[in-house]
Protein backbone atom coordinates (compact mmCIF):
# COMPACT_ATOMS: atom_id res chain seq x y z
CA UNK A 1 0.00 0.00 0.00
CA UNK A 2 1.32 3.90 -0.91
CA UNK A 3 1.52 6.25 1.51
CA UNK A 4 -1.72 7.69 -0.17
CA UNK A 5 -3.74 4.17 0.93
CA UNK A 6 -3.88 2.87 -2.51
CA UNK A 7 -2.17 -0.16 -3.72
CA UNK A 8 -1.91 -1.93 -7.32
CA UNK A 9 1.72 -0.95 -9.29
CA UNK A 10 3.53 2.61 -9.20
CA UNK A 11 2.99 5.03 -11.93
CA UNK A 12 5.32 4.45 -14.55
CA UNK A 13 7.95 7.36 -15.28
CA UNK A 14 7.96 9.46 -18.37
CA UNK A 15 11.03 7.94 -19.19
CA UNK A 16 9.44 4.35 -19.29
CA UNK A 17 6.65 5.45 -21.09
CA UNK A 18 9.18 7.08 -23.88
CA UNK A 19 10.70 2.98 -23.95
CA UNK A 20 7.06 2.18 -24.24
CA UNK A 21 6.76 4.01 -27.24
CA UNK A 22 10.02 3.21 -29.12
CA UNK A 23 9.42 -0.28 -28.47
CA UNK A 24 5.85 -0.21 -29.86
CA UNK A 25 7.32 1.16 -32.57
CA UNK A 26 10.42 -0.41 -34.03
CA UNK A 27 7.85 -3.90 -33.22
CA UNK A 28 5.18 -2.20 -35.60
CA UNK A 29 7.89 -1.76 -38.63
CA UNK A 30 9.11 -5.24 -37.92
CA UNK A 31 5.34 -6.86 -38.71
CA UNK A 32 4.71 -4.13 -41.23
CA UNK A 33 7.76 -5.04 -43.02
CA UNK A 34 7.36 -8.98 -42.51
CA UNK A 35 3.15 -9.38 -43.05
CA UNK A 36 2.34 -5.39 -44.52
CA UNK A 37 0.49 -2.99 -43.04
CA UNK A 38 -3.01 -4.21 -43.56
CA UNK A 39 -2.79 -7.76 -42.16
CA UNK A 40 -1.28 -6.03 -38.90
CA UNK A 41 -2.91 -5.80 -35.69
CA UNK A 42 -2.92 -4.02 -32.74
CA UNK A 43 -2.96 -7.42 -30.68
CA UNK A 44 -0.62 -8.17 -32.84
CA UNK A 45 2.16 -5.33 -31.93
CA UNK A 46 1.18 -5.23 -28.23
CA UNK A 47 1.73 -9.21 -28.18
CA UNK A 48 5.05 -9.23 -29.49
CA UNK A 49 5.93 -6.06 -26.98
CA UNK A 50 4.15 -7.62 -24.34
CA UNK A 51 1.55 -5.27 -23.29
CA UNK A 52 -1.74 -5.22 -24.03
CA UNK A 53 -3.74 -3.98 -27.16
CA UNK A 54 -5.64 -1.50 -24.58
CA UNK A 55 -1.76 -0.13 -23.97
CA UNK A 56 -0.77 0.05 -27.84
CA UNK A 57 -4.12 2.38 -28.15
CA UNK A 58 -3.37 4.39 -25.28
CA UNK A 59 -0.10 5.63 -26.60
CA UNK A 60 -1.61 5.68 -30.04
CA UNK A 61 -4.42 6.85 -32.54
CA UNK A 62 -4.07 3.72 -34.75
CA UNK A 63 -1.38 0.87 -35.90
CA UNK A 64 0.33 3.37 -38.25
CA UNK A 65 0.59 5.93 -35.80
CA UNK A 66 2.86 3.43 -33.43
CA UNK A 67 5.69 4.15 -35.77
CA UNK A 68 5.56 8.08 -34.45
CA UNK A 69 8.66 7.69 -31.92
CA UNK A 70 10.75 6.75 -34.92
CA UNK A 71 10.02 9.87 -37.30
CA UNK A 72 10.00 12.10 -34.02
CA UNK A 73 13.07 10.95 -32.44
CA UNK A 74 15.37 13.30 -34.02
CA UNK A 75 13.91 16.56 -34.16
CA UNK A 76 14.99 18.29 -31.19
CA UNK A 77 18.53 16.62 -31.55
CA UNK A 78 18.43 18.79 -35.23
CA UNK A 79 17.58 21.29 -34.17
CA UNK A 80 20.65 21.54 -31.31
CA UNK A 81 22.67 21.32 -34.02
CA UNK A 82 21.54 24.31 -35.93
CA UNK A 83 21.59 26.31 -33.22
CA UNK A 84 25.11 25.14 -32.46
CA UNK A 85 26.11 25.97 -36.25
CA UNK A 86 28.27 28.51 -35.91
CA UNK A 87 28.36 31.14 -38.59
CA UNK A 88 30.85 30.72 -41.24
CA UNK A 89 30.92 26.88 -40.86
CA UNK A 90 29.53 24.55 -43.81
CA UNK A 91 26.39 23.16 -43.03
CA UNK A 92 27.28 19.76 -43.92
CA UNK A 93 30.19 20.32 -41.72
CA UNK A 94 28.44 20.92 -39.07
CA UNK A 95 26.43 17.58 -39.34
CA UNK A 96 29.07 15.37 -40.29
CA UNK A 97 29.46 13.77 -37.03
CA UNK A 98 25.79 14.29 -35.66
CA UNK A 99 23.39 12.94 -38.38
CA UNK A 100 25.10 9.28 -38.87
CA UNK A 101 26.52 8.37 -35.59
CA UNK A 102 24.81 10.27 -32.50
CA UNK A 103 22.68 8.54 -30.31
CA UNK A 104 20.15 11.42 -30.47
CA UNK A 105 19.33 11.42 -33.64
CA UNK A 106 18.73 7.79 -34.58
CA UNK A 107 20.47 5.01 -32.81
CA UNK A 108 22.28 2.40 -34.24
CA UNK A 109 19.66 -0.10 -33.91
CA UNK A 110 17.01 2.65 -35.54
CA UNK A 111 18.75 2.57 -38.38
CA UNK A 112 17.68 -0.17 -40.81
CA UNK A 113 14.08 -0.06 -38.92
CA UNK A 114 14.17 3.31 -40.22
CA UNK A 115 15.13 2.55 -43.49
CA UNK A 116 13.08 -0.33 -43.86
CA UNK A 117 10.20 2.08 -42.66
CA UNK A 118 11.13 4.71 -45.22
CA UNK A 119 10.50 2.27 -47.84
CA UNK A 120 7.27 1.40 -46.20
CA UNK A 121 6.16 4.89 -46.64
CA UNK A 122 6.54 4.79 -50.64
CA UNK A 123 3.16 2.37 -51.13
CA UNK A 124 1.59 2.71 -47.84
CA UNK A 125 -1.01 6.03 -47.74
CA UNK A 126 -0.85 5.66 -44.01
CA UNK A 127 2.42 5.52 -43.05
CA UNK A 128 3.06 8.01 -45.40
CA UNK A 129 0.76 10.77 -43.58
CA UNK A 130 2.73 9.79 -40.88
CA UNK A 131 5.98 10.72 -42.32
CA UNK A 132 5.00 13.41 -44.25
CA UNK A 133 3.17 14.84 -40.30
CA UNK A 134 6.55 14.48 -38.80
CA UNK A 135 8.36 17.14 -41.01
CA UNK A 136 5.23 19.25 -40.81
CA UNK A 137 5.67 19.07 -36.57
CA UNK A 138 9.65 19.46 -37.26
CA UNK A 139 9.80 22.63 -39.49
CA UNK A 140 9.02 25.06 -36.41
CA UNK A 141 11.71 23.44 -34.25
CA UNK A 142 13.92 24.27 -37.23
CA UNK A 143 12.94 27.51 -37.52
CA UNK A 144 12.89 28.45 -34.34
CA UNK A 145 16.68 27.11 -33.84
CA UNK A 146 17.50 29.11 -36.97
CA UNK A 147 15.95 32.02 -35.37
CA UNK A 148 18.04 32.06 -32.25
CA UNK A 149 21.20 31.52 -34.21
CA UNK A 150 20.18 34.54 -36.02
CA UNK A 151 19.01 36.69 -33.30
CA UNK A 152 16.02 37.04 -34.82
CA UNK A 153 12.28 36.74 -33.83
CA UNK A 154 10.41 33.35 -33.39
CA UNK A 155 7.98 34.58 -35.94
CA UNK A 156 10.32 36.12 -38.52
CA UNK A 157 9.71 35.00 -42.07
CA UNK A 158 13.85 34.57 -42.73
CA UNK A 159 14.25 31.51 -40.48
CA UNK A 160 10.95 30.24 -41.22
CA UNK A 161 11.97 30.14 -45.51
CA UNK A 162 15.20 28.93 -44.44
CA UNK A 163 13.07 25.70 -41.97
CA UNK A 164 11.43 25.05 -44.95
CA UNK A 165 14.53 24.42 -47.70
CA UNK A 166 16.61 22.73 -44.85
CA UNK A 167 13.43 20.50 -44.03
CA UNK A 168 12.73 19.67 -47.62
CA UNK A 169 16.31 18.86 -47.93
CA UNK A 170 16.04 16.23 -44.99
CA UNK A 171 13.34 14.64 -46.56
CA UNK A 172 14.66 14.31 -49.89
CA UNK A 173 17.85 13.32 -48.77
CA UNK A 174 15.96 10.39 -46.40
CA UNK A 175 14.11 9.60 -49.07
CA UNK A 176 16.71 8.81 -51.77
CA UNK A 177 19.00 7.11 -49.38
CA UNK A 178 15.94 4.70 -48.49
CA UNK A 179 14.33 4.06 -51.65
CA UNK A 180 17.35 4.42 -54.33
CA UNK A 181 20.57 3.40 -52.04
CA UNK A 182 19.67 1.60 -49.07
CA UNK A 183 19.18 -2.10 -49.22
CA UNK A 184 18.39 -5.28 -46.79
CA UNK A 185 21.14 -6.50 -48.06
CA UNK A 186 23.82 -3.73 -47.45
CA UNK A 187 26.57 -4.11 -45.04
CA UNK A 188 26.33 -1.92 -41.63
CA UNK A 189 29.55 0.32 -42.35
CA UNK A 190 28.63 0.75 -46.36
CA UNK A 191 25.41 1.34 -44.98
CA UNK A 192 26.46 4.10 -42.85
CA UNK A 193 28.62 5.70 -45.71
CA UNK A 194 26.15 5.97 -48.23
CA UNK A 195 23.56 8.12 -45.70
CA UNK A 196 26.72 10.26 -44.90
CA UNK A 197 27.40 11.17 -48.33
CA UNK A 198 24.07 11.52 -49.27
CA UNK A 199 23.17 13.64 -46.10
CA UNK A 200 26.17 16.04 -47.22
CA UNK A 201 25.14 16.30 -50.47
CA UNK A 202 21.63 17.38 -49.78
CA UNK A 203 22.85 19.61 -47.06
CA UNK A 204 25.65 21.19 -48.96
CA UNK A 205 22.43 22.24 -51.98
CA UNK A 206 20.48 23.18 -48.55
CA UNK A 207 23.46 25.52 -47.29
CA UNK A 208 23.96 27.29 -50.99
CA UNK A 209 19.99 29.40 -49.65
CA UNK A 210 20.71 29.01 -45.84
CA UNK A 211 24.33 30.89 -45.63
Amino acid sequence: MTAGGRTGRPPLTEERKAEIRLEIARVAVDLFVTQGVAATTGEQIGQAVGVSARTVWRYFPSKEACVRPLFAAGIEAVADCLRAWRHGQPLEEAFEDAVPTDSRLVRSPDRATMGALVRLTRDEPGLRAEWLQSYDEAEPAFARALAERSGLPADDLRPTIQAAMFNAALRAAVEHYAWRVADDTTDAATAEAELTATMRSALTVAAEGLA
